[in-house]
């Protein structure tokens, strides 16, 4: 979770850990403006990495936390808030990468999120929305990673339809291209598994449309100039041109020979043959006849992102909002029951460590869709709620934060789930626990649902020793709240938290 702070920074950055590269984007801010004054770049190949069993191997661990510790020398001194780093395809599938995420923000320096592939391709779209004129017109955008393909379908800033496909240059090349060979089975069998990938989603791609194709990642971009400097297109990519490159890489017939190819970079040569096969299988399945290539990306997506947190425009927000309309939550109750809750977070943030402007949020955000599960069914209305949070697609969530969200949820009512807190990692259980307990009293203190308000209850905390002071004789006259306060008082106990009140 990172800090809040009253001055705006002058300095952001943003960390894209790809399948293939990692990238580093550092910008200053300037009258409103974001501008870009630094870029590292290092192939990592951190999907080329896996063993059989999923797990990245010793040796692509040792490369990532190499880089990751030469970008954060870069990175020293910024504070949290001003950094965002996210992890894609090959952190979100790698078998047990807790211990190895975990090493990574230590030599990065900051926390690292993942994203789902949907998040991702909002990302995407969004860094480059902002590298484009706008022009009103129905932009396709696609970018190639290492192990997988985003798909966008969007105008001016706001996406229509995403898709995220498992494949990509380096998993592509690997699959196919493995033993270094470039034959016509391979490519043939390559194309069949883009078409067969894309299979699902060709119809709802074709049938919204679109009026401008926009290719945006290092392998669309590489391709871009190689058809370029050997003269086949002057105005993008081409499916000619596409289909030429192919019949190229045929005849040199070996990926260690790529290097031939004018305008391929050396860093480009193992993963070339596996990327053109993705990118020529889509234009083909889709029928693309020409793709522009841009220069935004996830990581330029992610400093907007970013600079749109830190200006108080939080499309987290917006997402929650969204999902209390889609499921006709009963928005008035859940916002005197966020009110409720963030009052007495006020009163313990300092005594419980609990200042931080995230914290903060995350308590408002569950307290606003904390009867979610409601549209399921009544009974364990809670653990239906948390499901429907934590596997949502909520644009601007990294699928820690919606862990955390559902854990909320979850332990909203009932009894207190000590065994769900021990799943979060270990800096989180503590301080997420504690705001389930606000959470908890403030959803009881609300219970009657009758709008009517609730006298200022006084909260004093001593350690894990809750102490609820209400005004002289008010339990008396409300015995039904005094009942709940000893049922609550059983349930926290069990996590060994004491609560009085008088």
């Amino acid at each position: 979770m990172s800090s809040s702070t009253e001055k705006q920074p002058e300095v952001v950055a943003a960390v894209d850990l790809g399948s293939n590269s990692f990238h580093l984007i550092v910008a200053r801010l300037h009258n409103g403006e974001v501008r870009v004054v630094d870029r590292l770049r290092e192939m990592v190949r951190l999907g080329g990495g896996f063993d059989k069993q999923r797990r990245i191997t010793p040796e692509a661990e040792q490369r990532a936390l190499a880089c990751l510790t030469r970008f954060g020398e870069r990175l020293s001194g910024l504070p949290a808030e001003c950094v965002r780093a996210v992890g894609t395809n090959t952190l979100r599938s790698a078998h047990d990468s807790g211990p190895l995420i975990e090493a990574m923000e230590q030599a990065l320096g900051h926390p690292i999120s993942i994203v789902s592939g949907v998040e991702e391709a909002r990302l995407i779209y969004l860094g480059v929305a902002h590298s484009l004129a706008a022009d009103g017109r129905r932009r396709l955008v696609m970018d190639i990673g290492g192990g997988s393909t985003e798909l966008i379908l969007g105008r001016g800033f706001k996406t229509r339809y995403m898709q995220s496909m498992y494949m990509g240059c380096v998993s592509m090349t690997q699959a196919r291209f493995a033993d270094g060979k470039i034959t016509r089975k391979a490519v043939k069998r390559a194309l069949l598994d883009v078409q067969m990938e894309l299979e699902p989603v060709v119809a709802k791609f074709r049938k919204l449309g679109w009026d401008r194709p926009i290719g945006a990642s290092g392998t669309i971009r590489a391709v871009d100039r190689v058809i370029r400097a050997v003269g086949w297109s002057k105005g993008g990519i081409t499916l000619a041109a596409l289909q030429q490159l192919k019949d190229n890489l045929l005849e040199i017939g070996q990926v260690e020979k790529l290097n031939q190819l004018p305008g391929l970079s050396e860093e480009r040569v193992p993963v070339f043959a596996g990327g053109l096969m993705v990118l020529l299988g889509t234009f083909e399945a889709l029928g693309i006849e020409r793709m522009e290539v841009a220069d935004g990306a996830l990581r330029e997506g992610l400093l907007y992102e970013l600079v749109g947190r830190i200006r108080d425009e939080d499309i987290r927000s917006r997402s929650i909002e969204e999902l209390a309309l889609r499921y006709r939550l009963d928005i008035e109750h859940a916002a005197r029951v966020k009110k409720e809750a963030l009052n007495l977070l006020l009163q313990v943030s300092d005594s419980w460590e609990l200042q931080d402007k995230a914290w903060r949020q995350l308590l408002g955000w569950a307290a606003q869709i904390y009867e979610i599960g409601l549209s399921i069914a009544h009974s364990q209305y809670h653990k239906h709620g948390a499901y429907i949070a934590e596997y949502s697609d909520l644009a601007g969530f990294s699928r820690e934060e919606q862990k955390l969200l559902a854990t909320l949820i979850r332990a909203h009512r009932r009894k207190f789930p000590v065994a769900v807190f021990r799943e979060l990692p270990k800096s989180r259980r503590r301080p997420v626990q504690r705001l389930a307990v606000l959470l908890r009293l403030a959803v009881l203190f609300h219970r009657s649902r009758t709008g009517d308000a609730i006298p200022k209850v006084k909260l004093k905390i001593k350690k894990d020793l809750l102490q609820l002071r209400f005004p002289e004789e008010w339990l008396e006259q409300h015995p039904l709240t005094r009942s709940d306060l000893e049922q609550e008082a059983a349930y926290l106990a069990a996590a060994d938290i004491k609560l009085i009140f008088s």
